[in-house]
């Protein structure tokens, strides 16, 4: 009896030992050595895995920074320049200053700038919304306003704006990562450089329509006048589909565009009042 047992347990665990040592020697065949210098990146890296360098997650940059021969093309929005260098030193590595971007939403038709035509009773997500119907003021390119945005921010760094129902940006919070530009299926919100206080001119409009058709479902609809093409003198302005564009890289912030505009689709924020001019007074003879 007892060498019934005995004989069963000396050949298990004979094959077992024998599996171990096979099992060690295939390891070891197969090892794959990781450079200790991703750990060390990966720990000065924000750690929040949102996707705004382009690769999934903060190892998979770690891991890229560090086995590239050329890192120029590499930065992750969250950390900054600053980050960035402190990366590059540690490393030996030299990376370019980027300049900082916002998200700014390109859509300005509010509740007060258009007129509700129909109502929406489906679920609150703009892609589904987007998918079964133009839109209840009639423009079928402006915000739909049910956050989908507001759903994938990481930061906190949007909202939706109770009495307009439009999304709104905290400049402060905001780094760039994309999500909310990837999410919105009208292509509303656009990554635009920062300059200086934060100062911006954009394009408040995503509409395509012909002119007296956008104006009719937004006040403050871009009509493709071209007056602002016309006055700007940098050639920062283009018009394509029936809708212009400021070029960020280019515009100067003069602001002569936002003056000519006849809708004031174009937004300009964070500058000072403008100095109101007194009418010249009639000359006494």
């Amino acid at each position: 009896m007892n060498e019934t047992i005995l004989i069963p347990v000396i050949v298990l665990s004979t094959i077992g030992v024998l599996a171990a040592v096979v099992l060690y020697f295939v390891a070891q065949k197969f090892k794959v050595f990781e450079d200790h210098r991703i750990d060390e990146v990966e720990a000065m890296l924000p750690g929040a895995n949102c996707g705004g360098c382009g690769y999934p997650g903060c190892r998979k940059f770690a891991q890229v920074f560090v086995e590239s021969d050329n890192a120029e093309s590499l930065f992750c929005p969250v950390g900054g320049n600053e980050m960035m260098s402190q990366i590059a030193e540690h490393l030996g590595k030299t990376v370019s200053a980027q300049a900082k971007k916002v998200a700014v939403i390109r859509c300005n038709g509010d509740c007060e700038n258009t007129r509700k035509l129909t109502s929406y009773d489906g679920p609150q997500n703009c892609r589904i919304a987007v998918a079964t119907f133009e839109g209840e003021n009639g423009c079928s390119f402006g915000c739909v306003g049910y956050g989908d945005c507001v759903s994938v921010c990481e930061f906190d760094a949007i909202i939706i704006d109770e009495k307009t129902g439009l999304p709104v940006v905290t400049t402060d919070k905001c780094t760039a990562c994309g999500k909310c530009v990837e999410i919105c299926p009208r292509d509303i919100i656009e990554l635009r450089k920062t300059n200086k206080k934060d100062l911006k001119i954009y394009v408040a409009c995503m509409n395509k329509d012909r002119g007296a058709r956008a104006k009719k479902n937004c006040d403050v609809a871009c009509i493709a006048c071209t007056k602002c093409v016309q006055v700007c003198p940098h050639d920062a302005i283009v018009i394509t589909d029936n809708l212009a564009y400021i070029d960020d890289e280019k515009c100067k912030l003069c602001r002569k565009c936002v003056v000519v505009c006849p809708t004031t689709s174009i937004i300009e924020t964070n500058f000072p009042p403008r100095k109101v001019q007194e009418p010249v007074s009639a000359v006494k003879e």
